[in-house]
């Protein structure tokens, strides 16, 4: 049932994928980088169902991602043998489709870094209905203190995934480095003082997601992060975006996006295992 993807079959995965835009970006984002046949961490290998009915992938790195609306436990099943005894480090997307293939593959109970089912948002960028605050501005990461922005993204790393401090603060420093390069976050400015960060995980022409969104604890309450979103969104509003997808962590998080004018869209599972898991083929034939 399921096949690996060709070039001849990019065309119709991306039209694809774009119907189920909300928890496709990074299946989107890592084809349109790397395409079929690259070695670098992010690189997809991707098998397809006939007749353009799903997609699944993992990455070099070990992070699967799938799109396979309504499918039945046997597509599940087929799926986990595809990459039975390769390192599995995490699992994202549609949040029951990730629950039932863990299931289908035995990764279920394993022992997680972090496992959530986040809410999922969506809006049209004409329809961002935050005014801008006198005094703020956006500064891209660049131009931003650098120390501050990764003691920033460390904080974050302790918050939102649940790592140690240690390896927080190292992912941190890498992290921000390819953010300056990619030219993807921002810091917004309140009357010159930084309060905020935001960033887009994934940025297409059309669409983009929005992603590792911060205010540091001492600040928040006062608005500053639903500001800098709409900030950036404005900025990539001009750039020639329509809309934009995230999902939230917490409801603090999905009030500030509601205030902008985000509407729900479904919900968006993460999976990040502590270690690297492997399937075992007799695991998942004693599921079939």
């Amino acid at each position: 049932m399921w096949r690996a993807a060709t070039e001849q079959d990019l065309e119709w995965v991306d039209t694809f994928l774009r119907d189920h835009i909300q928890s496709s970006m990074f299946l989107l984002g890592n084809l349109r980088d790397f395409g079929l046949h690259s070695e670098a961490p992010y690189a997809l290998k991707l098998w397809v169902l006939e007749r353009g009915k799903g997609v699944f992938a993992i990455a070099n790195s070990g992070t699967i991602l799938m799109q396979v609306p309504d499918a039945p436990n046997g597509v599940w099943q087929a799926a986990a043998a595809l990459i039975a005894g390769r390192d599995v480090t995490g699992i994202l997307g549609d949040a029951p489709q990730v629950r039932r293939f863990a299931e289908a593959a035995g990764l279920a109970a394993v022992d997680m870094l972090l496992d959530s089912d986040d809410l999922g948002f969506q809006i049209t960028l004409s329809d961002v209905r935050l005014a801008p605050r006198s005094g703020d501005r956006l500064i891209r990461l660049v131009d931003a203190n650098r120390p501050l922005v990764e003691s920033w993204r460390a904080t974050y790393n302790c918050e939102a995934i649940g790592m140690d401090p240690d390896t927080a603060k190292s992912r941190a420093c890498s992290e921000i480095a390819k953010y300056v390069e990619n030219d993807s976050h921002r810091v917004l400015l309140s009357n010159g003082v930084p309060v905020a960060m935001t960033g887009f995980n994934t940025r297409l022409p059309d669409v983009v997601q929005i992603g590792g969104v911060f205010t540091p604890p001492e600040l928040r309450g006062q608005g500053h992060a639903r500001h800098a979103v709409a900030l950036h969104l404005a900025e990539a509003q001009h750039d020639g975006a329509k809309d934009a997808v995230l999902f939230a962590a917490n409801a603090a998080a999905a009030s500030a996006y509601r205030a902008v004018g985000f509407q729900p869209a479904g919900k968006f599972a993460l999976m990040l295992f502590r270690n690297a898991q492997k399937i075992r083929t007799l695991n998942v034939e004693a599921r079939t």
